[in-house]
């Protein structure tokens, strides 16, 4: 369920006050959520297509120094179609995101480094949409629209935020993401360690 927030907090809620390392990351997924339009909540998620590109580049970029990795580990590591990766990494490999290596030991590795991959290069690559108008952007708006004029009156409010958003998801790269995955990797290890003796752990992230 998303998260309801009130139109004057946007944008500043979404974005200015994200502080912590771990609340920077999670905004992918609340960027992506609900939005007020009209005073109606608007449903606006990313689809598996985007989550799944974007947890399948994380897969392969935590595993690539160990050589190619196979779609078919991945699948089973992340619980994802097969064939559904195939398509999404058709598209990646398109976009000169991975590179793709046949016959034996063959798979896929990054075709840049991770810093260098964004979050938004990942969901655009797989045609992933991320809109928030009524009109895809061309202004032909049919509801909430003055006499005369040509777009609806919220029209340049959601336009901005379409912006926003791009901007946020371009800020975040896939070095990121796998740097929180190590991290939580490590937390959890830790957890188990200090389980096993009777100690406390100490929480890598802020509270």
């Amino acid at each position: 369920m998303g998260r309801t927030v009130p139109v004057g907090e946007y944008p500043n809620k979404l974005l200015g006050n994200l502080v912590y390392f771990k609340d920077r990351i999670a905004g992918v997924a609340w960027l992506s959520d609900l939005i007020y339009r009209s005073g109606q909540v608007v449903t606006m998620r990313l689809t598996t297509k985007g989550r799944f590109a974007v947890t399948a580049m994380i897969d392969l970029a935590l595993r690539q120094q160990r050589g190619p990795v196979t779609l078919a580990a991945i699948s089973e590591r992340q619980n994802i179609s097969l064939s559904y990766l195939e398509q999404l990494f058709g598209k990646l490999r398109r976009h000169e995101l991975v590179d793709s290596v046949r016959g034996p030991g063959g798979g896929y590795s990054l075709a840049r480094l991770a810093r260098n991959i964004t979050v938004a290069d990942i969901i655009f690559a797989v045609d992933e949409p991320l809109d928030a108008t009524n009109c895809g952007g061309k202004g032909h708006c049919k509801v909430g629209r003055s006499p005369g004029a040509t777009t609806c009156m919220t029209h340049d409010l959601w336009m901005t935020l379409n912006r926003k958003m791009i901007d946020y998801l371009d800020s975040v790269s896939l070095q990121d993401l796998v740097d929180q995955q190590r991290m939580r990797q490590l937390e959890e290890a830790s957890r188990a360690q200090h389980a096993a003796s009777g100690e406390a752990p100490m929480s890598r992230f802020p509270a």
